[in-house]
């Protein structure tokens, strides 16, 4: 039953292909070369962001307003 479908799927697909107008525009080889230079510009930057997020620094300093309260050593999420 499968071949079926996919011989009946062929036979409505080739007259559509043959109806393809040959003067339409196609993005063709200027397309790809663009879409290629767009997807390593992106991978470029996506690395340079990797780079540059691994030297952040994520520790907080402590709040100076909670120390002087004495809720810093308790930690976030500490109730006084």
């Amino acid at each position: 039953m499968p071949d079926m479908s996919a011989s009946l799927a062929l036979t409505h697909l080739v007259p559509l292909a043959k109806e393809v107008d040959e003067n339409k525009v196609t993005p063709g080889v200027l397309g790809f070369i663009v879409f290629a230079v767009m997807a390593l510009a992106v991978w470029g930057l996506m690395k340079s962001m990797n780079r540059h997020m691994g030297k952040v620094d994520f520790q907080e300093d402590a709040d100076p307003k909670a120390a002087s309260d004495g809720r810093a050593a308790a930690g976030p999420g500490a109730k006084a």
